[in-house]
Parts: C-alpha cells; structure tokens; sequence
C-alpha cells in the first residue's frame, strides 16, 4: 500500500474506497483506543484493532458498490453485525442512545481527521467531494446504531416489565402441599397470564394439592381477567390442585355476575382467613378418609 494522496481518475466512490483501504491501518489504531470499540474488547488491544479492521474492509466493500446509503449493500450486513453486538452490549452496560450516538460520532470524527490529514495534497473540490462521501456513509452507519439502541432499549423495557409482573405475583407456600397466590393492584390480561404460569409451575414444584388465589387487593376485574382467573382453576385441575378463590368483593361478584360468568363450579371464600381455614379442613377431612378401612 501507498501512503500517497487518492489516485487520480478514480471515481469518487473509488476513491473512497481507496483511502479507506489505505488507511485501515490508521483509522483501526485510532479506533481501538476510543470507548464504543475499546469498552467492548477488553481482552487485548489487537482484539479491538482486528474488530476495527474488519468493520473497516466492510466499509470498503460499501464504498466499492457505490451505495453508501443503502443498508442492503454488500459490506453493510458484516458491519451491521458487528456494530449491532457492540452497540447492544454498550445498551446493556446502561449507556443511553445520546451516549453510544456520541461515541459513535467519535469513531466519524477519527475517520475524518485521518482523511483530512491524507488528503491535504488532492484538490480542494475533490476533497470535498470525497469527505460528503464519507460523512454519508457513516451517517448509513449511525441509523443503524440508534435503530440497535432503540431496539434493545425496548427489549430491556420488555425483559424489566417481565421482570416486575412477577415479582408482583408471588406464590407463597402456606402448608405442605398447599400454595397460595396474593393478588394486589390492577390485573390485565398480561399480568394474568403470569398468574397462571407462576401457579402452575409452583404446584408442580410444591406438589400442591390445593391452592388459594386472593384477589382481595384487585380493586377491579373485567371480563379478560375473568376468564383468565377462570382458565387458572381448571388448568390447576388438570394439574391434580383443587383452585378456590377468595377476596371477592361485592363489587368484583356483581362484575362477575354482570359478564354471566358461571361460578357454581368454583370454590369461593370471603376473606384469605376462611380460605385457609377450609383448604386446612379440606386437608384433615382427607386424611381421616384415607385412615377409615375401606
């Protein structure tokens, strides 16, 4: 490789594509010192230049094609992985967009100072030319940066939220083989979803038998949610768990009555208090049964 100015009589893409092959080597020394590509590759410093080069060569395969705006270009794809894992992981070390786009710029900023610095001899047209060329192609590359962030920002939105709904619906285990699920706040059809989960998978873990579901906390309950509650005592059935609900309000029961919702089949008590007192009686009344000779 020259360390001479772009050749003349090249295209302005290939120009560009010339510079960049030209001064990989520069460009990726400068890079591997800057947080986006440093912060990422901690190992070793060469781990860093080598991501640099490689992000580098597919900048030059973008520049070759001619199409510095359009993401489907070859060499846009290698370089959207890479970018996608560093971004991603700078998202996930609680960097917000306007600071990854900020250390983005700075690896833009480094690139321009290289081209500056090569370009001193070319004339001043074309040098103009060829620094649009590169501001747009990083600028291609900075949409898919802040579309990264703003994806994974959602997804941590999603896997936080996730994270609350169950927190929020805990299943205590009250007795042996006796779990209950204390319900408190707004229920929609997401959060009783989980419900339905968590109780679930606690009667198989508990090998429950009976399990309670207070909604003494619920402040109200629409048709979704009841039908949720109701799917939640016949899937705890078919797990081998009598389901009995207590807590409802008289405002919840005209609700329930309102959406004709047939209850007739499902054990209900007032308070958590009578719940517990009936699932223990339902326990000894067992335990008497299996002691009586057949």
């Amino acid at each position: 490789m020259t360390d001479g100015p772009p050749d003349s009589g090249l295209s302005s893409t290939e120009a560009l594509s010339a510079f960049l092959r030209r001064r990989t080597e520069q460009i990726a020394q400068r890079w591997a010192d800057l947080p986006l590509f440093q912060a990422v590759f901690t190992v070793t410093r060469d781990e860093a230049v080598e991501a640099c080069q490689a992000v580098i060569s597919c900048l030059v395969e973008v520049a070759e094609s001619g199409r510095l705006e359009d993401l489907e270009a070859p060499g846009f794809l290698p370089a959207r992985r890479q970018l996608v894992a560093m971004t991603a992981s700078r998202s996930r070390s609680g960097l917000s967009i306007a600071q990854v786009d900020r250390e983005f710029i700075v690896l833009r900023d480094a690139a321009l100072d290289v081209f500056a610095a090569d370009s001193s001899a070319v004339d001043p047209e074309e040098s103009a030319r060829l620094r649009l060329l590169l501001v747009t192609l990083f600028g291609t590359l900075r949409v898919v940066v802040v579309e990264t962030m703003l994806q994974e920002n959602q997804e941590i939105v999603q896997r936080q939220r996730q994270q609350l709904l169950e927190m929020a619906t805990p299943v205590v285990k009250l007795w042996d083989r006796l779990v209950a699920v204390p319900l408190i706040g707004m229920l929609d059809s997401a959060r009783s979803q989980v419900v339905m989960e968590n109780l679930l998978e606690a009667i198989v873990e508990h090998n429950a038998d009976i399990a309670i579901l207070d909604i003494t906390g619920v402040p109200t309950v629409d048709s979704l949610v009841a039908q949720h509650l109701m799917k939640t005592v016949a899937s705890a059935r078919l797990m081998g768990a009598e389901c009995v609900i207590s807590g409802i309000r008289p405002a919840i029961a005209q609700t329930m009555v309102q959406l004709g919702l047939d209850l007739g089949h499902v054990t209900t008590r007032a308070t958590l208090a009578d719940a517990l007192e009936w699932a223990l009686e339902r326990r000894r009344r067992r335990e008497r049964d299996s002691r009586i000779p057949g």
